[in-house]
Formats: C-alpha cells, sequence, structure tokens
C-alpha cells in the first residue's frame, strides 16, 4: 500500500518547500519508488511549477510520478465560489493513478494561496489529505509571531484543529524560527500522545532571502550594465540617500544598495569599496528613476564584481518591489537547495521520522542513490578535507555547496585577496568565520611553513633536502596540502582541478607513501549504470603493470568497493576467459589471480576472464559453469592502464553510466586527483569520496 504524507502549512509564509525538499530527500534514501504531487500548482501547466521542476531534477522523477492538479488561478476561483468538487475529483484521480508507481507520494497542499481566506483553506487541505487518505505532516511558519510561546500555542492548535479535522497526524514541524528560540521551543514544544518529537527549523536567509537573480525575474529589472552572474544571495537592502562618507559607514557586506541612477558618488564609492581588501562588497546595485550615470562611470562600471540593475520606478517603489520579493527553491537555485537539505541534515531525526512509516529497504542502486548515499555517509563522522586550488572558481562554488550541505569540513588554500576578489565577481558566498571552513594563506604563512619544511627535510633527509629546497617545495599548494594530511592538520586532500595528476600524486608518494602490505598506488572508478554501482581499477595510474601489482590492485580495489557498500565479487580482465587461450598477457593475469587467491581469501575472484564473461550470465553459463564471479562481478581489474582508460570511457559515453573517479587507493591516508575538465558536482562528490575514505585511516 503506498504511503502517502500531506504538508499542510498552518500559517501563512511557512517555508513549507524547505520542509518538501528535505522529507523527499529523506525518503528516496528509504524507498525505491518516491512520488511528488502538488494538487495546486504553479503556472498555467505543471511544467512551469518551479518546484515541480526541483523535485524532478533533483530525484530524477519521471513525469508519473511528479504531477500537478489545478493551476493557482484555478484553485483561487475555485475557493470564491466555494464549488470544491472539481479540485477534489482532480487531484484524488491524479493521486490514484501515482499510488499505482510509488511506495510513497509526498503532496504538498496549497500554502495560503487565498487572501483572508485561511479558514477555507485549511479545510481544503484537510479534506484533500482525508480523500487521499494521507497522514499530515503540519508546518507551523514562525516568522511571525511576537515570542516562543506563541508558537508553542500554534503547536498546541494545530494539533487541535488536525483532529478535529479527523486528519491522521504524521509529524508537525515549525520551520522559520528565530534562531534564539529555536531551543526553547524544541525543549517545550507539546510532543503529543504518542510523544513524538516536534522538530523546529530555524530561519535561514540562504534560502528565504532572494538572489538578484530571483529578484530581476519577479521585477522585470534590466541588467546590461556589468556582466557578471546574477545567482548571488541578497543578505540586506541598504538605500543611498545621504553623503559618501555616512552611506559607507553603513554599507554591510551583501547588501543591494538602492539608489538613483544619477547619484555617480554613491557607485563609484560601491565600487571603490568591492575592490578593496578591507571594504564590504555590495551584492549588486539597483539604479532607479531611469537615469544613468555619463559613459566616463558607466564604462568603470562594467568592471564592477557585481550586478547593476535599472528601473524606471522612482526610488520608494522600487524599494517596495524590492521588499515584495521572496526567495523560492526551484531547479535554477542548487545553492539554495544545498543549504535546505543541510539545516534539514542538522534538525531532523531521519531514522526516528523514516520509522513512522512502512517503507521496504530500497534495493536498486541507482547513480543518483550512490551520489546520495555518499553525502550520508561523509556526514556520519564529519572530517576535514583541505582543497589546495584556492584560486580556481569551480572548487570555490563545490566549497559552498558542501559547506551548506554540511557533511564535512574544509580547509581551502590561496591568497584571501585571490579568493575573495574570485567569490565576489562569481557571487560565491563563503564566510571563513563560519565553523567548518578555514581559508590558509599557505604562501605567506610564515609559523606553518616553517613547520613543515622541518618535516618536509626529516621525511626527505636521505635524499639530501635542505631546508631552503623544503620552504620552496611548501609554497606549492599540493606539497603544502599534502603535508597537512601527513601532519593529521586535516583528515584529506582532494586536487587537480588545475593541475596534473602527477602534480597531485607526486608529493604523496614522496612522504606519505604506501600503506602496510600495499606496493604501489592505483585508482579505481565507480560506474553507476542505471540500476547497480561497478567497480574498475586501475584506469588512471599504472600503465603497465606486472603480475603482482595486478594482484596488488585487484586487493586494493575490493577494500575500496567494500568500503563504499560494493560486495567485491572480482574479475581479472584478459582477452581470454579460464584456460582457453595463453601467451605472455593472459599468464601475467592468470598468476595474479592466484595471487589474489592466496593471500586475500575474504572476497570472490575469477580470472583471466573476458568482459562478456564477467558481466553476462547466460555467457558465464556456458564459458564457467562453476564460477561464483562469472556473470556477476562487481569489480573488473584491467590488464593495463590502455585497456582500463578505453573501457571506463566507453561505458561512460555509450552506456551513459555515470563515472565518479578517479579514486586513489594504496596510499597510507586519502588524497585524491581531480581532473582538469572536472565539474563542480565532481568537486563535490569527490571530496564526500575523501571524506569516506578518511573515517577508515
Amino acid at each position: 500500500m503506498t504511503n502517502g504524507i500531506y504538508l499542510s502549512a498552518m500559517t501563512p509564509l511557512s517555508g513549507k518547500s524547505l520542509v518538501a525538499l528535505g522529507l523527499m530527500d529523506t525518503l528516496f534514501k528509504n524507498s525505491d519508488r518516491v512520488g511528488f504531487f502538488r494538487p495546486v500548482h504553479m503556472g498555467t501547466t505543471p511544467q512551469e511549477d518551479p518546484l515541480l521542476q526541483l523535485m524532478a531534477e533533483t530525484f530524477e522523477l519521471p513525469p508519473e510520478r511528479c504531477r500537478g492538479a489545478v493551476s493557482l488561478e484555478q484553485t483561487r476561483e475555485i475557493l470564491a465560489t466555494g464549488n470544491y468538487d472539481d479540485l477534489d475529483s482532480q487531484a484524488v484521480a491524479i493521486y490514484t493513478e501515482m499510488a499505482t508507481h510509488c511506495d510513497v507520494i509526498v503532496v504538498d497542499g496549497t500554502d495560503m494561496i487565498a487572501h483572508n481566506a485561511a479558514i477555507a483553506e485549511f479545510d481544503l487541505n484537510a479534506r484533500l489529505a482525508n480523500n487521499m487518505g494521507c497522514s499530515v505532516l503540519a508546518v507551523i511558519g514562525g516568522n511571525q509571531t511576537e515570542d516562543p510561546q506563541q508558537l508553542l500555542n500554534a503547536v498546541e492548535v494545530s494539533r487541535t484543529e488536525l483532529r478535529e479535522a479527523k486528519c491522521d497526524i504524521f509529524a508537525i514541524m515549525v520551520n522559520r524560527c528565530p534562531v534564539e528560540w529555536v531551543d526553547e521551543v524544541t525543549q517545550k514544544a507539546p510532543r503529543g500522545q504518542h510523544h513524538l518529537p516536534v522538530y523546529v527549523i530555524p530561519e535561514l536567509p540562504a534560502v528565504s532571502s532572494p538572489t538578484i537573480e530571483e529578484l530581476v525575474d519577479e521585477a522585470g529589472f534590466g541588467t546590461d550594465l556589468a556582466a557578471v552572474p546574477l545567482d548571488r544571495d541578497i543578505q540586506g537592502v541598504k538605500i543611498a540617500a545621504m553623503t559618501v562618507e555616512h552611506f559607507l559607514d553603513q554599507l554591510v557586506e551583501g547588501e543591494l544598495v538602492i539608489v538613483p541612477g544619477d547619484r555617480s558618488d554613491v557607485l563609484m564609492s560601491c565600487l571603490a569599496s568591492a575592490l578593496s581588501p578591507e571594504r564590504p562588497t555590495p551584492a549588486g546595485m539597483l539604479l532607479t528613476g531611469g537615469l544613468l550615470p555619463g559613459e566616463l562611470v558607466q564604462s568603470f562600471i562594467q568592471t564592477a564584481p557585481f550586478p547593476v540593475l535599472t528601473t524606471e520606478q522612482d526610488t520608494y517603489k522600487a524599494a517596495k518591489r524590492v521588499a515584495r520579493t521572496r526567495g523560492r527553491l526551484s531547479n535554477r537555485s542548487p545553492r539554495k537547495a544545498a543549504a535546505a537539505l543541510g539545516e534539514w541534515s542538522r534538525r531532523i531525526d531521519v531514522d526516528e521520522l523514516v520509522s513512522r512509516l512502512d517503507l521496504e529497504r530500497p534495493v536498486r542502486r541507482t547513480p543518483l542513490r550512490f551520489l546520495h548515499d555518499l553525502v550520508e555517509a561523509a556526514r556520519s563522522d564529519r572530517k576535514n578535507i583541505v582543497l589546495p586550488e584556492g584560486d580556481d572558481p569551480r572548487v570555490l562554488r563545490a566549497a559552498e555547496i558542501i559547506h551548506r550541505r554540511n557533511f564535512c569540513d574544509l580547509t581551502i588554500l590561496g591568497s584571501p585577496e585571490e579568493v575573495r576578489r574570485i567569490c565576489d565577481s562569481q557571487g560565491i558566498n563563503l564566510n571563513f568565520e563560519d565553523d567548518g571552513l578555514d581559508l590558509v594563506d599557505y604562501r605567506n604563512d610564515a609559523e606553518l611553513i616553517d613547520r613543515y619544511a622541518d618535516a618536509y627535510v626529516e621525511y626527505r633527509k636521505h635524499k639530501g633536502v635542505t631546508k631552503d629546497v623544503a620552504v620552496d617545495r611548501m609554497r606549492d599548494g599540493s606539497y603544502f596540502g599534502t603535508m597537512m594530511v601527513q601532519l593529521g592538520d586535516v583528515d584529506g586532500m582532494v586536487s587537480g582541478a588545475a593541475h596534473t595528476t602527477a602534480n597531485t600524486i607526486r608529493p604523496a608518494l614522496e612522504f606519505v607513501k604506501t600503506a602496510e602490505g600495499v606496493k604501489i598506488v592505483s585508482s579505481v572508478f565507480f560506474m553507476c549504470l542505471e540500476d547497480r554501482v561497478l567497480v574498475y581499477g586501475d584506469c588512471a595510474v599504472n600503465p603497465n603493470p606486472n603480475a603482482e601489482q595486478l594482484a596488488d590492485i585487484a586487493v586494493a580495489s575490493a577494500a575500496t568497493a567494500r568500503a563504499f557498500g560494493v560486495d567485491p565479487r572480482v574479475a581479472m580482465l584478459s582477452y581470454s576467459t579460464g584456460g582457453s587461450g595463453s601467451g605472455e598477457d593472459v599468464e601475467r593475469v592468470r598468476e595474479a589471480t592466484e595471487i589474489v587467491k592466496a593471500t586475500s581469501p575474504d572476497f570472490a575472484v575469477e580470472g583471466p576472464i573476458q568482459y562478456d564473461a564477467a558481466v553476462d550470465a547466460s555467457i558465464a553459463k556456458s564459458k564457467l559453469p562453476e564460477s561464483s564471479v562469472a556473470g556477476q562481478a562487481t569489480v573488473f581489474v584491467f590488464p593495463d592502464l590502455n585497456t582500463g582508460n578505453n573501457t571506463y570511457k566507453a561505458v561512460q559515453q555509450s552506456a551513459g553510466a555515470v563515472a565518479v573517479g578517479p579514486v586513489l587507493q594504496g596510499l597510507r591516508k586519502p588524497v585524491n586527483d581531480l581532473s582538469r575538465g572536472c565539474t563542480v558536482e565532481d568537486i563535490v562528490n569527490t571530496v564526500a569520496i575523501t571524506a569516506i575514505q578518511a573515517q577508515t585511516m
């Protein structure tokens, strides 16, 4: 039977979308078939609804599991006339259809859409929940209450109203609670007859505050004066109505400055402030009154590291328009989604929440589920990962996402001035005063350079390394970051976005060294197919391994697979299966297989074996009918780098597999390499992998 959870806003502006996203994320990890349904959708069609699109893209929901029923405009007409039958029948019909495809459906109810019709809207949501047979998750907004006691009263009132409406209560959550009230409300919230906790989520400006892009979309302001990204948070608003000297004293980092377009003095002072390392940078400027500065000032504005918007409205009307704009979760703002999911993980006991449902354990391991599992595994035992390439915008963008998702601590290496310049120009919000986020000026930190150089001299004294040489090495980000890992100042390193694999690995080979019993450093890729995850090694490091090295790669790859939830059944690949072929290459694989069997009896291994016999049960039955690996291999060890690298890329391109890696293995401490063509998502995934590796080292 399908479980249905109906999200019902009990107060206006409750921020219910954050709860919807967090709940979907939790359920996705605990069920193979999750659906999302909005009885009332934004836009003319469901395809125009930003929340539906966010859920579809984030959780890869097919159309039959992500649907809307009636448009907002139609719903307002229904509420005005009091004729609910059409909405009821359409919503229940679609929910019933979705139930044939889903084990659990999150139904996102209306969000106080009718002016002065709160009672009618509550009745609508209660009736829909009951007609669909859904339990209700009540969301109470705390941002418009005067004191904590009002919130506590709202919890009890909401519980009473839902019971009187004959609704089954799944959970009650307080969202957008003032930060200073969170502990009190959490401790004192009445738990009800089943004594279940009431979860409290604080007001989250990273979600509720609009971005420049959202402001432009809603208000239609012009954007052609400075060509910089618009996806940056507005952390406040400042109207420039005083002299420059006094205005600059009050300017705060991340504020939107609203000013008449002929105030060239304010424009130039904001630009100067942004270019000064000691002064705040605005989120953007809005020039009002349809006025523009002269050509000379405009030429300066074109170089501004923040957006400069224009409007025909006067300053008062423009400020009112800005004030009406709210931040929204949508598929266009992954940073907001990351912040929402990070706060959800801090505030919600997801195991307790899921225990309230009857869900079968997921059996399919899709690429998306594997990547979600990485984040959860990293969060379970928090580690600190160093990113040496603080001068790469992709690295800083990934750091922002990771910090907002809240699954590990980060140390970034770079010049504070350069990092700030990149963040300002790209709209990246990194506050290095936050817990779990550090910036190290590695080229100028004399104390750390001296300490690390002394350690390097000690590790490399057999090579005659002098202190001067060691100091020079430590001014290289890869060496500095690797030494941080070696000395335990951080738990792991991810590098390579802007450097070669050799540049990343060389320092680790010099003084981190290989783990006990391991002869070589190797790598694997996690190949995420439609319904399973395979492990390919070695596709990135060793060109022509001998038999002993192949055996070493197999043992290391099996251990890596097991660490990431893949039961290792190892296929030692060759162009021949079993005893059907001969030759030097086949004998090398056969010898490697025997070494593995003799030294590592804790996993199944087969070789030499061809790829088709390793993955296809029918072929395996004819070629190796007695094998416990053939036809069901999960770990594939390639005979050389040429074969491995080409195979993983062929599978990636032809089968649409998601390739995660390379993941280095065999080192005593975790250091991982990135491709120079890596995406922000690649960096986030590799940091999660590195954090998981650090948990066992």
